[in-house]
């Protein structure tokens, strides 16, 4: 893996919409038409996807039957208000602990400090955002509650976007079209001049009816391959 992303991130150094000169490359002319902004969704996709295993051992420690706790806790009317602003994290758990079998303040926020320790950066994203920085511009465009940008600079990202849209802070979540077209014009670009990266296909397809590139997540290797494809088209 970190062999291909050196082949990808070699690319990515040969030129870039700051560069001011066009590149030949893989038979393509790269000059004014290039893509000029990338965007990331956060969760599973910059955030590492947890391990299944993970979430069966909290089931069996909370006394919760195997597969429910996703459930609970995301297919809840709690996470949707989370998610356009109308709860903070915060509130979010303690609405939501009790649920979990959580009974007291204590054991929330026991819980809640170490559901949030098991959470990881995808190293092998992050390596190619560093790759992209200064070449073009970034965004994390992200169903999430409020505070997104808290996140990031804790795990010291946050200056690698030009743009952060969270939902919690916005109102607004994907797939509704004015996510993606205030994310945009707050980068400064046209549709067809970015690349939308998200693990849900609901949301990708979205931005692609909207004209943008869109890239469904599935790998960080499968991620390279296909976004140094547009790039290179485009």
């Amino acid at each position: 893996m970190e062999d291909e992303l050196k082949r990808v991130l070699t690319y990515y150094d040969l030129g870039g919409p700051r560069s001011g000169r066009k590149v030949k490359r893989f038979g393509y002319s790269m000059g004014s038409s290039m893509i000029k902004a990338i965007i990331f969704d956060f969760g599973r996709v910059i955030s590492a996807q947890k391990p299944p295993s993970l979430f069966r051992r909290y089931e069996k420690e909370l006394g919760l039957d195997p597969g429910t706790i996703n459930s609970i806790m995301f297919g809840s009317g709690v996470w949707q208000e989370a998610l356009v602003g109308r709860k903070t994290a915060e509130e979010f758990w303690y609405t939501i602990g009790p649920e979990l079998g959580l009974e007291t303040p204590e054991k929330i926020e026991a819980f809640r400090r170490r559901y949030q320790a098991d959470e990881a950066i995808n190293k092998d994203v992050l390596e190619l955002i560093r790759g992209l920085y200064g070449r073009y511009k970034l965004a994390v465009l992200s169903n999430s509650p409020p505070d997104l940008s808290r996140w990031l600079s804790e795990w010291n990202m946050l200056h690698l976007f030009n743009v952060v849209f969270c939902s919690g802070d916005e109102g607004v979540v994907k797939p509704e079209p004015a996510a993606f077209k205030m994310t945009l014009d707050r980068l400064g670009v046209q549709p067809e001049e970015s690349v939308f990266i998200d693990d849900t296909d609901e949301h990708v397809k979205a931005a692609r009816s909207l004209g943008m590139h869109g890239i469904l997540f599935t790998t960080a290797h499968a991620l390279a391959d296909e976004l140094k494809e547009i790039l290179e088209t485009h």
